[in-house]
């Protein structure tokens, strides 16, 4: 038996003045509790209680270890609920990582929400465009795109990330609107090389039929903003996520190229350490965010 467990046993034979009471608040025997109380004496050398047919009192010496043990006791327990209610609240420390236009766009606005619902939490947003590995960066969960590896990581599918194709009304005036996806063939495009990194095209009609269209890059980037300045400024055909472009299809700095065809969808997933023993606030921000990501879900994001 443990050195605090046998010091919970010592003070409530003392608070019950009873080595029975105390067994049976530990489910245990009387024998068990006495002989815990006896290896404690014999371990510090020093008498700490004096027993006799009425019921036990304490020594001077077991007087003052009685303070320090209760001390202990009581610390022990603090600790042990301070732990539990962190697992059972949304509160403490959240760090939280994705993407960085993803994160920038889409899920600031969220986590500022989630945040007022709960005053408790503190939140720290990571963003990076490469895979981080949670556990040695100290993410708490992140949201990620695209297909998962198998992993040990803990998982939530979120929704689904829709991308299309965009240009200026002024390339397009200059070049030609596309009529059907071979088009695509003669014109610039703006690559995101961490998706189309292969210079094809993987294109969707309205029925769901895909056509592989073999393009041309006039600028690839792994930074997302950069392929929309790049379609603003002119210079050729971009395959963007819809939450990318949609302030700039609004002001109609681009317009959809292809409507009603599409490229394919992301799925979107909440990834964190484990799937075991999952804090409350990782429960509570992943349920919270299951659920925005239906519909036209980035239409709702605040613009700007």
């Amino acid at each position: 038996m443990d050195r605090l467990q046998a010091m919970e046993m010592f003070v409530r034979v003392v608070e019950t003045g009873s080595f029975s009471k105390a067994a049976g608040e530990f489910a245990t025997t009387q024998p068990t509790v006495t002989k815990q109380v006896a290896a404690i004496e014999a371990r510090l050398k020093v008498r700490l209680l004096n027993r006799n047919t009425r019921g036990v009192s304490l020594t001077e010496a077991g007087a003052l270890y009685y303070d320090k043990c209760k001390a202990i006791v009581r610390a022990a327990e603090e600790a042990d609920s301070v732990v539990q209610v962190r697992q059972t609240q949304a509160q403490g420390l959240l760090r939280v990582g994705s993407s960085v236009a993803f994160g920038r766009r889409v899920l600031v606005p969220l986590a500022l929400e989630f945040m007022g619902q709960h005053p408790q939490l503190q939140v720290d947003l990571s963003f990076e465009d490469r895979y981080t590995d949670l556990v040695a960066q100290g993410i708490d969960v992140a949201v990620r795109m695209g297909k998962l590896a198998d992993s040990s990581l803990g998982a939530r599918f979120l929704g689904t990330n829709p991308w299309l194709m965009v240009a200026s009304p002024k390339y397009l005036k200059k070049a030609g609107m596309p009529r059907k996806p071979a088009d695509l063939s003669g014109h610039e495009t703006l690559i995101y090389s961490s998706v189309q990194g292969n210079d094809v095209w993987r294109v969707l009609s309205p029925r769901g039929e895909a056509v592989t269209v073999p393009v041309t890059a006039r600028l690839r980037s792994n930074n997302l903003s950069a392929v929309l300045a790049a379609a603003r400024s002119d210079l050729g055909i971009a395959a963007l996520p819809w939450y990318v472009a949609s302030d700039s299809l609004a002001s109609g700095a681009v317009v959809e190229v292809l409507k009603g065809h599409s490229l394919p969808e992301q799925e979107i997933h909440a990834v964190y350490p484990s799937p075991k023993l999952v804090p409350q606030k990782v429960q509570a921000f992943i349920a919270f965010l299951q659920g925005r990501f239906g519909g036209s879900w980035w239409e709702a994001i605040p613009r700007g």
